[in-house]
């Protein structure tokens, strides 16, 4: 019989500095193909820049049973639409609905902020993902873009449009 952990969603604060580091270096690890940056580059950062980047953006933190798991990013895209970034969970955790977690969290903060149309991308080749956003209302745009430029990894927009409000009768 599977146990379920008890999983918890904060947000970061600069205290959480060196945390912030060694989960992101190791999602970095983990999954080079799906982040627009790289473990060499990050690697490098000191620690003023690791300082800056968690003050400049809305980073949530999963926990299942006390222990770090997992990361997510919101931040402002434009006029009326956030963007939700660097998600990842650590392979020991997957399958157990931190994403889903992480997800709802995001989701419920740019709610919050009045900015409740949320865009991602999605790397190419990565179903799991797919069928999470997809789960928690995202469907693709058609956008399509390189990972990282002059590299053949492709990744695809998403976008989870504003809630509708009123009667419930409004087209989208």
């Amino acid at each position: 019989m599977a146990t379920t952990m008890p999983v918890s969603v904060r947000p970061m604060t600069v205290d959480d500095c060196d945390l912030y580091r060694e989960l992101r270096l190791n999602a970095l690890a983990d999954a080079p193909r799906a982040f627009g940056s790289t473990y060499a580059r990050e690697a490098a950062f000191t620690a003023e820049q690791w300082r800056e980047r968690l003050a400049a953006r809305s980073t949530l933190l999963a926990e299942a049973d006390g222990k770090p798991c997992g990361l997510a990013a919101v931040i402002p895209e434009g006029p009326g639409r956030s963007e939700l970034v660097s998600m990842w969970v650590a392979p020991d955790a997957r399958g157990r609905g931190i994403g889903g977690h992480l997800v709802r969290a995001a989701l419920e903060l740019a709610e919050a902020r009045g900015v409740p149309e949320v865009r991602l991308w999605v790397v190419e080749g990565n179903p799991a993902a797919e069928r999470l956003y997809t789960r928690h209302g995202f469907a693709f745009t058609g956008e399509v873009q390189p990972v990282r430029e002059g590299e053949p990894t492709r990744e695809y927009a998403m976008l989870r449009p504003a809630p509708a409000t009123g009667t419930g009768t409004e087209e989208r």
